[in-house]
């Protein structure tokens, strides 16, 4: 199978899984169901799974032999509201039965964890704002240390980029133990708010050889095993993007492509 770093995600309703990622640690699946149908999963064994509803709501998500969380979602698109979550530990069965037409994603890493499922409710996300003048965007962290929520190798967030701005600049990359540096494969879901609206998602490593800009437009996937990363929104384009991690451990660090570090400094960035 040939793997790639960049994808169309599907639309149609049904459930999709995504194949050929270049990142080995990270899956994605996403969910799309019409109101009153009903999916049922199974997470590996050695995985862990994140459900994150983009819009509508469930009228439950029922794991076999463990808890059940009713009216799980709520918001009408990503851009209006704070994400409602499910954990699902390894191992587990879960069926999730639509009240309204509903999108979530499923998110998953490895994992040697034995724990309950567990919801992450939006009043429970924490929010604000990174960067400053056009560096800046809002970030929501869903699972993150240190939250103190269970889990075994899953970071999740997400990322709203306002029409224009730049996100996650000056580039940056995670792919080894080195000085602050974590290694950490990333993926970045990406919704668009206007629909003839797109971005640029710019992904190049020196190392491996490759230096590739994305026309980033709405439900597009970029997958990052390795190499500097960054990404701009088009005026008129308000972007979003849910950004998910696995690697040595929930402690995150970062190195920042060494001829714009100085960026940073300038705009007093975090």
């Amino acid at each position: 199978m040939s793997h790639t770093h960049f994808h169309a995600i599907p639309t149609a309703p049904g459930h999709h899984v995504l194949q050929g990622a270049s990142c080995r640690l990270l899956g994605f699946e996403k969910l799309v169901l019409l109101p009153g149908q009903a999916h049922s999963g199974q997470v590996a064994g050695d995985r862990e799974q994140m459900l994150v509803v983009l819009s509508g709501t469930a009228e439950a998500v029922e794991v076999v032999g463990g808890p059940r969380f009713a009216n799980v979602g709520g918001r009408a698109n990503v851009f209006v509201g704070n994400p409602h979550s499910v954990y699902l530990p390894r191992g587990s069965r879960f069926t999730v039965t639509a009240g309204s037409r509903f999108e979530a994603v499923l998110v998953s890493a490895p994992s040697s964890l034995d724990t309950e499922a567990y919801e992450v409710r939006p009043e429970q996300v924490r929010t604000g704002t990174w960067g400053t003048l056009n560096y800046t965007r809002h970030f929501r962290e869903i699972l993150t240390q240190p939250d103190g929520r269970p889990a075994s190798s899953l970071i999740v967030g997400e990322t709203i980029t306002p029409s224009g701005n730049w996100s996650t600049f000056p580039p940056h990359k995670h792919e080894r133990e080195e000085g602050g540096e974590v290694f950490h494969e990333e993926m970045y879901y990406f919704r668009v708010a206007s629909p003839e609206g797109f971005g640029l998602a710019r992904h190049f490593s020196p190392e491996h050889g490759f230096d590739h800009t994305h026309t980033v437009r709405d439900d597009s996937l970029l997958s990052i095993p390795y190499g500097y990363h960054t990404y701009a929104a088009a005026p008129g384009a308000k972007s979003y993007y849910l950004w998910f991690l696995a690697g040595d451990g929930r402690r995150q660090g970062v190195a920042l492509q060494p001829e714009l570090a100085w960026t940073q400094k300038l705009v007093g960035m975090c």
